[in-house]
């Protein structure tokens, strides 16, 4: 498969990328910044910026899916990054009219995903990170209106354990499920599978650890 990641040169989505070449896909990446990992026939690595359609459009011709892994880092300022990132997105489906899907990250806490919180995850989101959700809760509304092939996911607090494969993943949302952490690994693996094979397009599956 031709699978492109955006956002591709730390976290998830370096992860969904070294694991795609080990799976054999060819892979174009779409970074501000180079991808720390060795040249090689089956990556296409791809300098720009993911709020641009220009930029966007480079890595969507020719691909079969596409996973999107936009993080802001450590930072947890307001931002519209997100946002401006969607309406760089409906542009190029606009122009292109393609039909592949869409993986794209987001988190719980995002949308409708809010309410399900425990105590504790709300008082953090509250304190410390309700500005950057805010504006991944608009990008989920703005493509989720579109004619964009999507499917949100959204797993718990993200941490760097290692690779397990075992996690739960939960669409159908009730109060008390407790969506805990997730290794950063499995979530890779469940966007990497997803690409391959889209079992929940249209639907917001939550991700944690077992």
């Amino acid at each position: 498969m031709n699978i492109s990641v955006i956002g591709a040169s730390a976290g998830v989505g370096l992860k969904v990328v070294e694991m795609a070449l080990k799976n054999g896909h060819n892979v174009t990446t779409l970074s501000r910044s180079k991808i720390s990992l060795p040249n090689t026939n089956n990556l296409n690595s791809v300098q720009g910026d993911a709020t641009k359609a220009e930029d966007l459009k480079k890595v969507v011709i020719g691909a079969d899916a596409v996973i999107i892994t936009l993080g802001t880092g450590k930072s947890t300022k307001a931002t519209t990054m997100y946002s401006e990132s969607a309406a760089a997105l409906i542009q190029v489906q606009k122009e292109l009219n393609t039909n592949i899907p869409f993986i794209i990250l987001t988190g719980f806490g995002a949308g409708n995903s809010s309410k399900y919180q425990g105590f504790f995850m709300k008082i953090i989101f509250w304190l410390l990170l309700n500005a950057v959700y805010k504006n991944k809760t608009l990008m989920e509304e703005m493509i989720a209106k579109s004619t964009i092939k999507w499917e949100f996911v959204r797993p718990g607090m993200l941490n760097d354990k290692e690779f397990t494969g075992k996690y739960r993943v939960e669409t159908n949302y009730a109060q008390g499920m407790n969506i805990g952490s997730i290794s950063r690994s499995d979530v890779a693996d469940f966007l990497l599978k997803q690409a391959e094979n889209p079992t929940e397009l249209g639907k917001y599956p939550a991700l944690s650890n077992k």
